[in-house]
């Protein structure tokens, strides 16, 4: 048996133990089960005369733990099963790699690289894989500055991630809107946190763009043969100004309301084609519901499908093409 599974197995049998001692530990008086809620009737006749002949009330207490709002101890039975739950995975995966080990007498296999196997074998996918991902990068493109267009791509990421965090509780509604937003704010766990993190990979998002547009027009990598690149940058980072723009009027509160109204006043000074802009902007000629209900639309279905497919344009062409060379 080699030094590694002893340590893993020896780790999984202590945890296991020590574990299993927590676990059966007395739990708080609101987590071991339905309880029973009764009154004496001295104490009930002084309280409310009315109470002595009220039956016995049984209550789920994880239930009431909703209704009431009692929510202390919630993470005690919760923690405990987590950390028990994980020795035992520990102890099982220790017997298994010991196991197998000892019948096979070859070298533990790790499920990674198995599974890999595994799904290798029935879709060949290894070698094309291989040939996308092996791609030397140039010396003269390890520099910080050739990193900020995959800096953007990392917070766009951020933004889709942290963006459905938020969906979950936003409801884009003129009575409901700002409300979530506090919601979220005071009441969700981590919801201000995500929310910051959210708002400020925006604004992160948008800098590195223009860093990186910066970045190409400086070292001459927007000429030939690479004009389109240069074109999908000028529509991404169209895009994400689009995304800053329609996500600005989510709070729905007077700040944004206002700033709306002047971006989208500005749209309308465009010669022959801005009341058209307006209107389609706004969803009518003053900001309502309905402009709210438009922006949400763009800002989670609408911009993020183009700049999905603009980036993999993108991407694409920039890998064809290869990183063009400094001045």
């Amino acid at each position: 048996m080699r030094p590694i599974s002893r340590r893993l197995l020896a780790f999984g049998l202590t945890a296991f133990a020590v574990i299993g001692v927590v676990a059966l530990l007395p739990l708080p008086a609101h987590t071991q089960g339905p309880a029973t809620v009764a009154l004496s009737p001295t104490t009930a006749s002084l309280t409310n005369p009315q109470l002595s002949a009220q039956p016995t009330v049984e209550r789920d207490t994880c239930l009431h733990c909703h209704l009431a709002g009692e929510n202390t101890g919630l993470w005690t039975p919760v923690s405990r099963w987590t950390i028990f739950g994980v020795a035992g995975l520990v102890l099982v995966f220790g017997l298994y790699r010991s196991a197998s080990a000892w019948t096979t007498r070859r070298p533990w296999k790790p499920l990674t690289a198995r599974a890999a196997d595994w799904v290798d074998e029935r879709y060949s996918v290894k070698k094309p894989l291989e040939k996308a991902l092996s791609k030397p990068v140039p010396n003269y493109a390890l520099r910080w500055f050739y990193c900020l267009g995959g800096i953007t791509a990392f917070l766009f990421v951020v933004q889709a991630v942290t963006g459905i965090m938020l969906a979950f509780h936003y409801k884009p509604t003129p009575g409901e809107a700002y409300a979530s937003i506090q919601f979220i704010e005071n009441e969700v766990r981590f919801g201000a946190a995500i929310r910051a993190i959210h708002h400020w990979a925006a604004n992160g998002m948008i800098v590195m763009c223009v860093a990186h547009m910066l970045r190409v027009f400086i070292t001459g990598a927007y000429k030939a043969p690479r004009e389109l690149n240069w074109v999908g940058g000028t529509l991404l980072l169209i895009m994400t100004l689009a995304f800053g723009f329609t996500g600005y009027l989510l709070p729905w509160d007077q700040r944004a309301f206002w700033a709306t109204t002047v971006g989208t006043e500005i749209a309308g000074g465009i010669p022959d084609a801005g009341p058209l802009a307006l209107v389609f902007l706004r969803g009518g000629w003053t900001v309502t519901g309905q402009t709210l209900s438009r922006f949400y639309a763009a800002h989670v279905l609408v911009l993020p499908v183009a700049t999905l497919a603009l980036m993999g344009l993108h991407f694409l062409m920039v890998r064809r093409q290869g990183i063009a060379r400094p001045l």
